[in-house]
């Protein structure tokens, strides 16, 4: 590592990343730290039982030819590396309701998207070709969604709009809107707060194209790296940042826990901005704005189990569901008591890349409030720096696991004889190793009734100090390779970069 690079950046995961290759690729001397044995941040996976399972990449949308999220992967040099497998063209996800025997299908493709509703709600069909259109004109509203350059502004119909408002008003059925807003837990849907425009840029690549990644999300890490070596760019594990030199008012280094310090003339922090914040100083901003980023509302956190299948016993969908005990509660998981826990989850299957007739693996991820899991909030376990919860923590680990198994067993009968083996994760997982506020899923909530409270600029009040990732304009994998356009943009000038990507796209 020397001892000082043009752009230093904090924290590894997709946002860093992305930001890391355009600056190298500007001719910017980058090095990368990251506090893990392992890069990438939600993009990270693990192994149980010889199988491999997803921190956060569960599926993806917008990677077909033309589309917004491969062309940003092709211009940062990994499209061509990735192995994906395509999501059923008729059913990306399945919502699903314990008082239904119906299975609802969110379709690829505009057409195809009503053409599977209608079978159910043969009414609603123009009511559905309008929801499609809401939410292309929202996405349009967006330039960066679509590669295109535009002076920065929002507009307020679009901002100020909330997604269950709308989808409450474009139809009566009470079940059509239930399954329109089955996968809000994409964004961890409020139904008093939660914007059309996150809802609509969500669910709108997805609806575009879906798929997923044959063994394991990590594989975009490798493509990353890669491609960041071959720019000169420079990564390191096992270099936890707690601290910034400063001379004057200007930030000089970053300072690592084991003593190291890293010089740079352009900071990019890609750990969560409350952290950030604090790792450069109270002190150092207005009492204003630090409190107002320390105030802002996180969205909840998750309980997940990973199963291991038995080989050849359980049937292989292609497909994701997200499955409530009530159709009248889809804005509500969140509100479930400890005793109707989980009142959602979504469930994901995985196969390996031999065959795709029967499930390798299954991952189950349920709403869970960080208050859960606060008897254990001092504790802290990671690869890096193992350590032991204690007995309490597995006790009520193995009393949710079985909770949550009870649930999946009627949505999927006999499922238990074809486990072989079954780990779990809780809010302390989420937050111990992708470093965000207490296991949040997806960075801070949205609020329509008051958009730019919860708006944080890429740029900070600290000279040639900058945020990137899921805080910053939007999450996902999506969102937040642009919000690294939009970080890089400030840097390098706001027009420049989008002129750039496609004049080389357009090679």
């Amino acid at each position: 590592m020397k001892k000082k690079y043009d752009v230093v950046i904090t924290g590894s995961g997709l946002g860093g990343l992305v930001c890391a290759i355009i600056l190298a690729k500007e001719g910017y001397s980058v090095c990368v730290l990251e506090k893990n044995n392992q890069f990438g941040g939600n993009l990270q996976t693990f192994v149980r039982d010889k199988t491999i399972f997803d921190t956060g990449v569960h599926y993806i949308g917008g990677l077909g030819e033309g589309e917004n999220l491969n062309s940003y992967f092709k211009y940062i040099g990994i499209m061509d590396g990735l192995r994906l497998k395509k999501m059923d063209e008729d059913a990306y996800d399945m919502i699903s309701f314990d008082d239904d025997e119906n299975e609802y299908p969110h379709a690829q493709g505009y057409d195809n998207f009503v053409k599977q509703l209608v079978k159910f709600f043969p009414e609603e069909e123009e009511n559905l070709k309008a929801y499609c259109q809401k939410l292309i004109d929202t996405c349009d509203s967006f330039p960066l969604y679509n590669l295109k350059n535009a002076e920065a502004g929002y507009r307020e119909d679009v901002i100020l709009q909330n997604a269950k408002q709308y989808i409450d008003s474009i139809t009566e059925n009470e079940k059509l809107r239930a399954v329109l807003a089955g996968s809000n837990f994409l964004y961890a849907g409020v139904e008093d707060k939660s914007p059309l425009y996150v809802h609509a840029l969500c669910i709108n690549s997805y609806m575009q194209s879906s798929w997923r990644c044959i063994n394991g999300g990590s594989q975009i890490t490798k493509q990353l790296i890669k491609q960041l070596k071959k720019y000169g760019g420079e990564t390191y594990k096992y270099k936890e940042v707690n601290g910034f030199g400063f001379e004057g008012d200007k930030p000089v280094s970053a300072k690592i826990k084991t003593g190291e310090e890293v010089f740079g003339d352009i900071f990019i922090s890609n750990i969560e901005p409350k952290t950030t914040l604090n790792l450069i100083g109270k002190d150092r901003f207005r009492k204003l704005y630090y409190n107002r980023i320390q105030e802002l509302e996180c969205v909840y956190s998750a309980f997940s189990l990973y199963i291991v299948f038995k080989p050849e016993t359980f049937k292989y969908r292609n497909y994701n569901y997200y499955h409530f005990k009530d159709s009248t509660k889809v804005w509500k998981a969140i509100e479930a008591t400890p005793e109707s826990w989980p009142e959602a989850y979504m469930a994901s299957m995985n196969v390996s890349a031999k065959q795709d007739e029967w499930a390798e693996s299954m991952t189950l991820i349920a709403a869970m409030d960080f208050k859960e899991v606060q008897p254990w909030a001092d504790t802290h376990n990671t690869t890096a720096e193992e350590s032991d919860r204690g007995e309490a923590y597995s006790r009520f680990k193995e009393h949710k696991t079985e909770q949550l198994l009870i649930e999946i067993e009627k949505k999927f009968p006999g499922i238990r004889a074809c486990i072989k083996s079954v780990h779990s994760s809780t809010p302390l997982s989420y937050r111990d190793y992708i470093g965000v506020h207490n296991g949040n899923m997806y960075g801070y909530v949205k609020d329509a009734n008051n958009p730019m409270k919860t708006f944080i600029s890429p740029k900070t009040k600290i000279d040639n100090f900058y945020f990137t990732g899921q805080s910053i304009n939007m999450h996902g994998i999506l969102g937040v390779t642009i919000g690294a356009v939009v970080t890089c943009s400030e840097i390098l000038g706001k027009e420049y970069l989008i002129n750039k990507i496609n004049a080389e796209l357009n090679q």
